[in-house]
């Protein structure tokens, strides 16, 4: 038994920290020690508070007792236990509320539950809890004024003087608690009135922030409502459909900002900007990007894939003991993937590859760069519903994608690294461009979020004007990953600088955030000359469409309020360059993949045998077999393990080790950005042609 005195020289000591009675600092569990020297090594005991029970033995002990465990506490006087006995009270209210909200602290469930609304949140508790205080306070103000007044009235019936004096020293003690408690009151609601003081501001910004995105909605469905107008009309051949981001000035409509004004934020390493359309009446010519669609296929592809299972699986027991690591050295089943490669992923880069057709014929640099950069910004519009993870390539793993015939372009990848995972990748296409690049997936998960960081060159060739494009991707954030619904969001710079011509375009990704006006996913950017003159100002989201507006004019604007002077661009009416596909229907049960990726994994003659198709456990995961696909992923990974501890021990014995040597690429120096990078050496459609096939390895 541990009978410690609340002295000037006991204390109790909660985590590290030194507690005031009169503060009320005493959360759960209590820790006890006999001296102040005692806290940083010693612990007498520990009770939990918001399970214990209170009681006063006599007008200096307490008794502290949690089932089975007692402990008897001595105060040096009865005011000193009174005190001590109100910091304890309070302190068991708070750790009874600290306990019931713990289930209450649920994490992310949308993307609006970010930060700054957790902030609130947590200023609403802590504005919560200050009014518990209050009420235990008031709770304890009446019991001691209670026994205040009973000690009064003892003193009123006293008739022996030596009596009279016990009674007046008892009633002096019990006017000395009132007022601690009275104090302690007053401190609370001083508290209170100052943490209301501080975010009443903060709610008032908030609630106008709702007010006008509810109007910011309205304008939104009405306009929706003359685009299904529109689509009607086009439908019935009553009229000419006007595409999005066009102006009407027949009827004199107004486009989405007032005053036909749009602004843009400042980006950090480029001058902040506003633009003004100059003419409503001189319309440009929309880019409708329905090219691709109106083809005809030569050959019919799958529309459709089996249904995805809805099988249960508690991430938390995966993934606990993976914060901190690359992702792509955790042991993932095949329930967290989607079935398709990374391979297959860096593919559908190209699913707005007409973009690139047309950038072919523009006559001017700065007008190819609009084409360039807006094929830059779809490559990421399958990413927003798709929160599965693709899965990783085996060494020497490989995906094809031909469509010479059909839309011009034939597509390689290899997996050329398998730590760090580095995927290769080469297009060419006869109608004038040819792209390559070696992306290096960088990965780590944060607990809440998981951050993809691809790492590389993206270059882009012109055959006719030897223009070449190089730019880089942006990071990748997926959220909420182990509680709430999981929402991805891209954020970062692009700069795409063609080394020919030096024109240059920088793009910036607008991270989403709760309390911004900004239209989510929003991407904004300026194409620049040699000079530094501009030429367009790029406008859209990275999920929807990208728009160009051809600037007839700069001038100074204002100064912002970060101290940066603003541009004012004065523009002509925005072209529409790309718009993103609708997903097909039932693209909810099929991982939402789009009509080009659901083509990607579907069987195919005369590919390699280690193309992506082949790969068993995708297979298997695709057909709704995904027990099996676990198994067949193990082995798939320990069959790789093998291949790599044979090397490793060639190595040991003496022999000259040798690494996994790409077969379709090689590495070389790239002369414009000065990195070792694979480029396409030749020779697989050639192999393919010839169905020679003897020199891939045996991966499957």
């Amino acid at each position: 038994m541990v009978i410690p005195k609340f002295a000037s020289k006991g204390c109790c000591c909660l985590s590290g920290d030194r507690v005031n009675p009169e503060g009320f600092m005493l959360p759960f569990p209590l820790f006890l020690c006999r001296t102040q020297a005692e806290m940083a090594h010693t612990c007498r005991g520990t009770i939990n508070l918001s399970t214990a029970h209170i009681e006063t033995e006599d007008s200096c002990n307490i008794v502290l007792s949690n089932g089975g465990r007692t402990y008897h506490l001595k105060a040096n006087s009865e005011v000193e236990r009174q005190r001590w006995v109100t910091a304890l009270e309070l302190a068991k209210a708070k750790a009874i509320r600290m306990r019931n909200n713990q289930s209450d602290d649920s994490g992310d469930e949308e993307p609006a539950s970010q930060s700054d609304k957790g902030e609130l949140h947590g200023t609403l508790k802590t504005l919560s809890s200050k009014l518990e205080d209050l009420s235990t306070c008031n709770d304890l103000i009446a019991k001691h004024g209670a026994a205040l007044q009973r000690s009064l009235s003892e003193l009123e019936n006293l008739k022996l003087p030596a009596e009279s004096g016990e009674k007046i020293k008892a009633v002096n003690e019990r006017a000395t608690l009132f007022r601690i408690t009275s104090n302690a009151m007053i401190n609370a609601c001083r508290d209170f009135l100052d943490l209301a003081e501080t975010h009443s501001r903060k709610w008032q910004r908030v609630l106008q922030y709702e007010r006008e995105q509810r109007i910011r909605l309205e304008e939104t469905i009405e306009q929706l409502a003359k685009q299904h107008n529109s689509l009607e009309r086009a439908c019935r051949g009553l009229g000419p459909f006007v595409p999005t981001g066009s102006v009407q000035s027949a009827k004199g409509e107004a486009s989405d900002e007032d005053e036909e004004t749009e602004y843009f934020d400042a980006m950090e390493d480029a001058p902040a900007f506003i633009t003004v359309t100059a003419d409503p009446n001189s319309n440009q010519t929309s880019y409708n990007e329905s090219t691709c669609k109106d083809l005809l296929q030569k050959k019919r592809r799958r529309t459709r894939i089996p249904d995805k299972p809805n099988y249960s699986l508690n991430l938390w027991s995966i993934m606990k003991n993976c914060i901190g690591k690359e992702l792509s050295k955790i042991p993932m089943p095949v329930n967290f993937n989607e079935p398709l490669s990374m391979l297959q992923r860096l593919t559908e880069d190209l699913e707005y590859h007409e973009l690139l057709d047309k950038a072919v014929k523009c006559e001017s640099s700065t007008e190819q760069m609009c084409f360039v950069a807006a094929f830059s910004v779809s490559s990421y519009s399958t990413t927003v519903h798709r929160t599965a993870k693709p899965f990783n390539p085996l060494l020497g793993e490989t995906y094809e994608l031909d469509r010479l015939d059909e839309f011009g372009f034939r597509s390689l990848c290899e997996q050329v690294s398998h730590h760090p995972p580095a995927a290769a990748h080469h297009v060419y296409s006869k109608r004038g461009w040819t792209l390559w690049q070696e992306i290096t997936i960088a990965s780590k998960f944060r607990g809440k979020y998981l951050s993809i960081m691809p790492l590389g060159t993206i270059h882009l060739e012109f055959h006719s004007s030897g223009n070449h494009y190089v730019w880089r991707k942006v990071t990748s954030t997926v959220h909420n990953i182990i509680v709430g619904k999981l929402w991805i969001d891209q954020s970062g710079e692009i700069e795409i600088v063609n080394h020919k011509s030096k024109d240059k375009c920088q793009l910036k990704f607008t991270p989403y955030s709760y309390f911004s006006r900004d239209v989510p996913r929003k991407v904004t950017g300026v194409v620049t000359d040699a000079d530094g003159k501009a030429h367009y100002v790029m406008s859209g989201t990275w999920d929807e469409k990208m728009e160009c507006s051809k600037i007839v004019q700069s001038s100074h604007g204002s100064t912002s309020s970060e101290g940066k002077q603003k541009t004012v661009y004065q523009t002509l009416s925005p072209k529409v360059l790309w718009k993103k596909y609708p997903l097909p229907e039932n693209a909810e049960n099929m991982y939402f993949f789009s009509d080009l990726a659901l083509t990607l994994n579907e069987p195919e003659e005369r590919v390699a045998p280690t193309d992506s198709r082949l790969r068993p456990d995708q297979r298997l995961m695709e057909s709704g077999r995904w027990d099996e696909a676990n198994v067949e992923k193990q082995r798939l990974e320990e069959k790789q393990r093998a291949v790599r501890r044979r090397r490793e021990f060639s190595a040991f014995t003496g022999k000259d080790y040798e690494g996994y040597i790409p077969l379709w690429f090689e590495r070389k120096v790239d002369p414009m950005t000065g990195e070792l990078i694979c480029v396409y050496k030749g020779g697989y459609w050639e192999a393919k042609d010839k169905q020679d096939w003897s020199m891939c390895p045996d991966i499957f």
